[in-house]
């Protein structure tokens, strides 16, 4: 492979980005970019404790991964870092594997997520049925918000289980330990949201469309921050907690891991990254709407792999694309990755700079924040739609959404996917059909029915409607058979070897077989299974054809 060739196959957005780029794209994208990374402060923090991690996780994922997908990725414009969706996943793999086998699952996951954007597997992630991805997105929005209780209440539970039964019968058992001014601040801080979310989307229209542009959730955590500290509530913080964040650059890191525990991270590993890559994907699709573009998906799979296996060993967390703040970078006027990249660079300096002032923050402020992301996060209203849905959409959906909550995410990914498998083999199964070619039709056949079937087949042959060859042979009680396939537009494996069977049986009961509108794709495998063979002399181009052949034969018989 030549030089050409390999920047064929990896070649970031940034590239051509950079073609034609001035002074006016620079300055609207450091604009933008400082904007994002004020987004991104709070919730990365947020991200990294509600998963059982310390909040500079997600601040060095949010520097590290930011930065790589952006100068990596497929997308001009997506930002990345840590996700809400990743929550529910890392906090069950802490608890149940620990730090070390966390990191190792993370960096295997990027690997996966490299090699699939290597193999051009991208666009294959496109036809994950929207059920799935609404069931799962909504499943895992009401786990984030019923793993904020704790801190939002301010209870005293010394370590929060990872599994739904388990977290309610934790909160049950502590509620009598409700912190009312923790309560107080999250309460301020939600309604603080909602409140300047509200305001901005009135003052669009307006001369003060600016203060839109200003993150709520910064608004909402410098109240809050302020307010805790002028009353000394006591109220959890990140300090009290934590101890804080170092105002330090992230470093290396090798974890002592066992290499016989990888094993039983198979299933977490392609979870991340099976997870990672819809919600990258999901968001660059988001952007490209936006913008009028259209990102390169295997690119962009590759960019999230690199992230993916570089950050853990720097003390990050799993990384994806984010739709909250891809959205930002686009309202606040990004034009090419170089925004992404300076956002993970503010990030980076206000670490360096501001990191002690982040002690004061209190974790009901980020509860709330965590709440209100969850929320939104949900598509609410699919719900209240379901009924304009056919059956097996609504089971697909609710069945993914109930595993999610109830039982494991793996889980209601793979029951989702086998369902919608299942339901799509029945509609293309349904959708094929035959029928008898009928005198009326071709008044040919009206005078030799006693010698002359003829079945003109539609949709795709493949192993879910195979029982229409059978059909056929159950029914074979003339001396010539015509089959037309000119209808036909795919036939698999299974449905050759039923041509296959058809052919056998009629040599049996001496019946003549002529079989018309073979082409395309079914003419291609009928030559690779060697059906075509078997098929000699047998053939016709139409059904008029092949209708005038057994006419000619049924008269010589009559002879």
């Amino acid at each position: 492979m030549n030089w050409l060739q390999a920047t064929q196959i990896f070649r970031p957005r940034l590239l051509d980005s950079l073609h034609g780029y001035n002074r006016q794209k620079l300055g609207q994208d450091i604009g933008a970019g400082i904007t994002v990374g004020i987004v991104a402060l709070p919730l990365a923090m947020a991200f990294a404790i509600a998963s059982g991690l310390k909040p500079e996780a997600g601040l060095f994922t949010a520097i590290i991964a930011g930065f790589l997908i952006s100068a990596l990725g497929g997308s001009k414009v997506q930002i990345g870092g840590p996700a809400g969706a990743f929550i529910v996943i890392v906090y069950g793999i802490l608890e149940r594997y620990g730090l070390a086998n966390l990191i190792l699952a993370t960096a295997m996951s990027g690997v996966v997520l490299f090699l699939m954007g290597l193999f051009r597997l991208g666009s294959l992630i496109r036809f994950i049925p929207v059920a799935v991805v609404i069931g799962f997105t909504n499943g895992i929005a009401v786990l984030i918000m019923l793993s904020q209780v704790k801190d939002f209440l301010g209870l005293k539970v010394t370590a929060m289980p990872a599994d739904f039964f388990g977290m309610l019968n934790a909160l049950a058992s502590n509620l009598g330990s409700t912190n009312l001014a923790a309560l107080l601040v999250a309460l301020g801080s939600l309604s603080l949201l909602v409140g300047w979310m509200r305001l901005g989307r009135r003052l669009l229209e307006t001369r003060y469309q600016w203060v839109s542009t200003i993150p709520g959730s910064i608004i909402a955590l410098l109240f809050a921050t302020l307010a805790s500290m002028a009353l000394s509530l006591p109220v959890e913080t990140i300090g009290s907690k934590f101890g804080g964040i170092p105002a330090t650059l992230p470093s290396f890191h090798w974890p002592a891991f066992s290499w016989d525990s990888a094993r039983f991270l198979i299933m977490p590993t392609l979870t991340l990254a099976l997870l990672g890559a819809i919600e990258s994907l999901l968001c660059a699709r988001i952007a490209d709407s936006m913008v009028d573009d259209r990102h390169n998906p295997n690119q962009e799979l590759m960019a999230q792999g690199v992230a993916n296996f570089v950050t853990p060993f720097f003390g990050g967390m799993p990384a994806t694309g984010t739709i909250a703040r891809t959205v930002t970078n686009i309202k606040s006027g990004g034009t090419s990755p170089v925004s992404g990249m300076v956002h993970a660079l503010t990030l980076l300096a206000v670490v360096l700079v501001a990191a002690p002032l982040a002690g004061n923050i209190p974790l009901a402020a980020l509860a709330a924040i965590l709440m209100f992301v969850a929320w939104n996060m949900g598509e609410w209203r699919e719900f209240m739609l379901l009924r304009q849905y056919r059956t097996p959409y609504r089971i697909t959906l609710l069945a993914v959404f109930f595993l999610t909550v109830v039982f494991d995410l793996t889980v209601a990914v793979e029951v989702g996917l086998v369902a919608a498998c299942l339901t799509f083999i029945y509609r293309i199964s349904s959708l094929s059909r035959s029928e008898a070619v009928s005198p009326v039709e071709h008044p040919s056949l009206a005078a030799h029915g006693a010698n002359i079937q003829a079945w003109r087949l539609y949709g795709a042959l493949f192993f879910g409607a195979v029982k229409l060859i059978e059909e056929i042979e159950d029914q074979l009680s003339t001396p010539l058979l015509v089959v037309d396939l000119k209808n036909v537009i795919y036939v698999d494996s299974s449905g050759a070897d039923a041509l296959m069977n058809l052919i056998h049986t009629c040599r049996k009961k001496q019946v003549q077989l002529i079989v018309c509108g073979l082409m395309h794709q079914p003419l291609d495998i009928a030559r690779r299974s060697g059906l075509l063979k078997h098929l000699e002399g047998q053939l016709e181009s139409d059904l008029p054809a092949g209708l005038a052949r057994a006419v000619s034969q049924a008269n010589a018989m009559d002879r």
